[in-house]
This record gives C-alpha cells, structure tokens and sequence, in this order.
C-alpha cells in the first residue's frame, strides 16, 4: 500500500482543480511505498480534456530527478474532471504500460475532489481498485 503525506495529497488535488476542464497528469516518486515527491506534468494531449500526455520533456526531467534522489516510479496520477467516480477508461487501461505502478485518478462531485487508486494490467486488460494511506510527515 502507498503512503502518502497530506501536502502530497493536497498538491495533486490542487493540480487536478487548477487543470480543469483539463485532465492533469504528473507522476509520484519514492521508497518502501513511501511517497517522497510528486512531479506534476504539463498535459500535452490533442484533447486534453479527454486524456492525457505527459510533456517529454517534464518527463524526462522527473526520472532523471528521480534517479538522483534514489526514488522509483511509485505511482501515476491524473484526473477525470467530469467524473464523480474516477475509475481507468478503456484508454488508461490500454496505455498502463508500468504494471508495477498504482495509479491515482483524481475526480470531481461537482467541485469536491475525490481520489482513487488502481492497479491496471495492460497485458491482461484488467483493473482493481487498492488501497492507499495519507499519514503526515
């Protein structure tokens, strides 16, 4: 199970509130399941305000910063601003290339964000939703 502080919580939240209509999408990176930072991504989609990209570039950026820091891939986040039950589309299960990553997708009942995590196995076209903590620093 991930853990997460609660300023990491309230940063992507706040990424998902200030990207809307937009979808946001960033990426959390630490240790033992233990979130250390969070990288937040500029969403270069054709329509971003139904999927998401990650720029190259901030992607980039975050796995070299990642490396630096010791940290691995933990989790991905992204948000479905017209959602009040953020669940994986068929395109986020089909593009869920890092099995070994939880995934957290932020939704919204009407301005009250709502996060959510899952496990999505692209190869097998399958996803559950797990557990995560949010324990302070």
């Amino acid at each position: 199970m991930i853990t997460l502080s609660t300023a990491q919580l309230e940063r992507i939240l706040t990424h998902a509130a200030e990207a809307k209509p937009d979808e946001c999408c960033g990426l959390i990176g630490g240790q033992d399941n233990q979130a250390r930072n969070t990288y937040p991504m500029q969403n270069v989609a054709q329509n971003p305000q139904l999927a998401y990209e990650a720029a190259p570039e901030n992607l980039f950026a975050a796995q070299r910063e990642m490396r630096e820091r010791g940290e691995q891939l933990l989790a991905i986040y992204h948000s479905h601003p017209r959602s009040a039950e953020p669940a994986p589309s068929q395109t986020d299960v089909r593009l869920a290339y890092y099995p070994q990553a939880v995934y957290f997708i932020v939704g919204f009942d009407n301005d009250r964000p709502i996060l959510r995590a899952f496990r999505i196995s692209e190869r097998d076209d399958v996803w559950q939703e797990v557990e995560y903590a949010i324990a302070d620093e």
